[in-house]
């Protein structure tokens, strides 16, 4: 048998964040590829859109207006995904069916919008250190004030019509829900568990580790490292990751603040540049 290569033999890597395998076949990166290439329009726009929904002093959709805001800007979505009112379910209702098979239960929660700033033609890698600072100080401040309702609070973005992002002004979104999802479900259940049987905490285990194997840093800086995961499942797939142990984002000092502002415009910035397209 020939002597294992974890660059060239097809094997499984485990998640520990959720206890599942990621099948791996580097192999395959050697078969002829003739899939298609586009290259994309470029995206250029002006710097205030009288048409967007998001622009400042601008109408929304459902008939609000906007203010005209200078820096970084937030509102309840007018067409929330979640609800802060919502009637129980009656577990002997239609809904469940009678059946063990067909559960539901409600949900409790809110969305916010943010526009990370007033400008209609700045991603948040084009925007100034010190606006992207900004938003990060937003998003903490968001978290805290959620996290005093809702158990679970989820700040990202979906950039790009690609992904489904219903408007091209640099936005992202907030959903605070009093659930926990089950990604971050099975995560805080294994990190427990790892606390419990090594009375250590396994995400700053593997930050070291990572560091001391030195494979897969993308970029790193005094207070953050960018890495791609060992479990990785997408071919671009990144984990943030900060060098001290961090219970929450409104935990973050401010200098590890404009840290995480100077890696993630350097990493957007890298995303922009590898697939041509903001």
């Amino acid at each position: 048998m020939p002597q294992f290569n974890p660059t060239a033999h097809p094997h499984r890597r485990r998640n520990p964040l959720t206890g599942e395998w990621v099948q791996v076949s580097p192999h395959r990166m050697q078969r002829p590829w003739q899939g298609q290439v586009e290259k994309t329009a470029p995206d250029e726009r002006p710097a205030y859109d009288p048409h967007c929904y998001l622009c400042p002093g601008n109408e929304r959709a459902a008939g609000t207006r906007n203010p005209d805001y200078a820096n970084t800007f937030v509102f309840t979505n007018d067409f929330a995904a979640l609800l802060p009112e919502t009637a129980p379910i009656d577990p002997a209702s239609e809904l469940a069916g009678g059946s063990p098979l067909l559960q539901a239960k409600a949900v409790r929660g809110t969305c916010r919008v943010i526009c990370f700033s007033p400008r209609h033609d700045l991603t948040l890698p084009q925007m100034p250190l010190s606006d992207i600072k900004g938003v990060i100080d937003v998003w903490a401040r968001q978290t805290t004030e959620l996290g005093q309702t809702y158990r679970w609070v989820q700040v990202f973005e979906n950039k790009g019509a690609m992904m489904g992002s219903s408007n091209p002004h640099p936005h992202g979104q907030i959903w605070a829900l009093d659930a926990l999802p089950n990604e971050p479900f099975k995560e805080d259940t294994r990190q427990r568990a790892y606390r419990e049987e090594f009375n250590r905490l396994l995400l700053v285990d593997y930050a070291q580790a990572e560091l001391d194997h030195q494979e897969r840093l993308v970029l790193e800086n005094e207070h953050w490292l960018a890495l791609v995961p060992y479990w990785a499942v997408w071919p671009f797939e990144i984990l943030l990751l900060p060098r001290r142990h961090v219970l929450r984002l409104p935990d973050v000092d401010d200098g590890e603040r404009q840290g995480l502002a100077r890696i993630l415009q350097r990493l957007l910035t890298r995303y922009d540049n590898l697939f041509e397209t903001s």
